[in-house]
């Protein structure tokens, strides 16, 4: 089976391979601030999905430099995405936004910047600046949809309707961005069928990306306290290797897998464990595509 990965994309785009920097610029989210709630989603961790992003404390240039330095042993100079994964990288008043995005772009090995952000968090200003940037460097968006399902959204308490996913991708497509999608595999009470309905949903929806993630229990959330008293079982290798090939046949052959699993932070991991060994779960990935 063939697909069409992120290293191929960028090589493709960009003629050599790239390696992302996650940043941390200082953002919150309305699902932390009192908005929409104050603990976040039922996953999320205390940095706001930025685990292995760079200190917030540090300037962005200063935060790419570090992550440069992280990267030297693997490469000595070539081209870099500038990734805003902490928290709700549009929630801040655009000209925030603008001094932000604008030091990023600055850099000149940086070729692109990655925004992870949420679809009720994208005001006609912000795609507008977004559009802007975009003539200059590509922008990518990435949007937490995670699920279609209202009754998972609930539980994980995303804060908005399947109807706002559309119309962010709709106006952003419409900006001419570049739209990645993140869905959960393995949330609580999800059938593996209401999973690939959520893949085939996005799949059909206009993304031009797809991050696939595996559930991750992070210590701290309160994901981890309905793990801990039994309400539900996470993955096991076998089942998630077959369900992300499974996935991946449900998907446009031009659509970029940006990911097939992800990584949980060994220190705070609490399940499951065999996720963290991520080249036992790779060989598995590859070899059960190669398979079919």
């Amino acid at each position: 089976m063939e697909y069409y990965s992120l290293n191929q994309y960028l090589k493709d785009t960009f003629g050599e391979k790239v390696y992302k920097l996650a940043l941390d610029a200082g953002f919150t989210c309305p699902n932390r601030d009192g908005t929409l709630g104050t603990g976040g989603c039922i996953f999320c961790s205390g940095a706001g999905s930025g685990d292995f992003a760079e200190c917030r404390n540090l300037s962005v240039t200063e935060q790419i430099a570090r992550g440069k330095k992280r990267l030297e042993k693997k490469i000595k100079s070539g081209k870099y995405i500038a990734y805003f994964q902490a928290f709700t990288n549009t929630y801040a008043p655009v000209e925030k936004l603008r001094n932000v995005y604008e030091e990023a772009l600055m850099q000149p090995d940086v070729v692109a910047i990655s925004i992870a952000t949420r679809p009720d968090c994208l005001p006609h200003d912000v795609i507008d600046l977004l559009a802007e940037l975009n003539r200059i460097k590509p922008v990518w968006v990435e949007l937490g949809l995670q699920t279609i399902h209202e009754k998972s959204a609930e539980y994980i308490r995303r804060g908005y309707p399947l109807v706002v996913y559309d119309d962010a991708v709709r106006r952003l497509k419409n900006a001419r961005l570049t739209v990645i999608t993140h869905i959960i595999l393995g949330l609580p009470g999800e059938t593996e069928e209401e999973m690939k309905q959520t893949v085939s949903y996005v799949g059909a929806g206009g993304a031009d990306g797809i991050k696939l993630q595996l559930l991750h229990v992070i210590h701290g959330t309160d994901l981890e306290k309905e793990y801990l008293a039994g309400k539900f079982r996470t993955l096991e290798l076998d089942e998630y290797v077959r369900l992300v090939a499974d996935c991946l046949e449900l998907l446009p052959k031009n659509m970029v897998i940006h990911r097939m699993t992800g990584d949980g932070d060994k220190r705070t991991l609490v399940a499951p464990m065999w996720s963290a060994d991520k080249k036992r779960v790779l060989n598995a990935l590859m070899g059960e595509i190669r398979g079919r």
